[in-house]
């Protein structure tokens, strides 16, 4: 799904050939699509500039849909959440370039597990009959940490709460804590944090009752037969536009002070989290946990 094409040429402002690359890249659904597109937008037109190539943002529909969507939709690359990342490192060999350091000095984050506070719900024998509410199997701190929670607990939470549904993004299941559709929600704390600046219920009514351990924020992965002088110098643009005026304007705008290089190692403990539960990446994780 095409969202935002950004610094698009002119009609008839050029002729074919001398139209410029395009970099197609895509972004996990951990919002609204609207607030993902204003947060991206900024940023992909100042790679578009420094690198003289169209940038193109998608947001893949989905991230079940994820690894399926990269492919169709040829994207070049993509902001992948740590657990996406690790299953297109595995099945589609993506390569790791950079990441954001958040406003907060943090280049991490991690999976919270919360209920409100006047729900008197303080653990999992708490929870028996309740509502749970998940992002999507294919995300570390949307379904993982509840996973390894309740199994840690010895309880099968398909049959021990009266419901469990999957909302699509962060955003939606910390919204339905707080709306009382649902009981007990886990997501992301970067969310947490940036929804709480706009909304005071976010701090005064939840509870977080468990956490996973950091993992790496949002990483741009590439495609691995990508242009490797493309790859190169996209990768020093991110790295270099904190000593940038521009540069700086737009990482404001996107709440980072910067970007830092990013490797495959960096993501060990989501690895390590993943061999804990038995999930085989290669076989399909979608398929294999349930």
């Amino acid at each position: 799904m095409l969202v935002a094409g950004c610094n698009k040429e002119r009609a008839g402002a050029s002729r074919p050939q001398q139209q410029r690359q395009t970099l197609h890249l895509g972004l996990v659904p951990e919002q609204s699509i609207f607030k993902q597109v204003h947060r991206y937008e900024p940023l992909a037109d100042y790679l578009s500039r420094q690198l003289n190539v169209n940038v193109s943002l998608s947001v893949m529909p989905g991230y079940d849909k994820t690894l399926s969507s990269f492919t169709a939709m040829e994207l070049d690359g993509a902001f992948f959440g740590s657990m996406t990342y690790i299953l297109a490192h595995a099945t589609l060999g993506v390569e790791p370039l950079a990441r954001p350091v958040n406003l907060d000095g943090s280049s991490t984050y991690y999976g919270v597990i919360f209920v409100r506070k006047d729900s008197n719900i303080r653990s999992v024998g708490e929870m028996k009959g309740k509502r749970l509410a998940l992002v999507d199997r294919n995300t570390m701190a949307g379904y993982l940490l509840p996973l390894a929670y309740f199994k840690k607990a010895g309880v099968d939470y398909t049959t021990y709460l009266k419901e469990f549904y999957f909302s699509g993004t962060h955003e939606d299941v910390i919204n339905d804590v707080l709306d009382r559709k649902a009981d007990i929600g886990a997501a992301k704390s970067t969310v947490l944090m940036w929804l709480s600046t706009d909304d005071a219920r976010v701090k005064n009514d939840l509870l977080i009752l468990a956490r996973t351990p950091l993992v790496p924020e949002n990483c741009l992965a590439v495609r691995r037969d990508l242009s490797a002088t493309l790859k190169d110098r996209l990768k020093s643009v991110l790295l270099n536009m904190d000593e940038d005026q521009e540069g700086i304007r737009v990482l404001q705008e996107f709440k980072a002070r910067k970007f830092i290089e990013t490797s495959d190692s960096d993501f060990n403990s989501v690895y390590s989290f993943v061999r804990e539960l038995d999930i085989d990446l290669k076989a399909g994780y979608d398929r294999t946990v349930r």
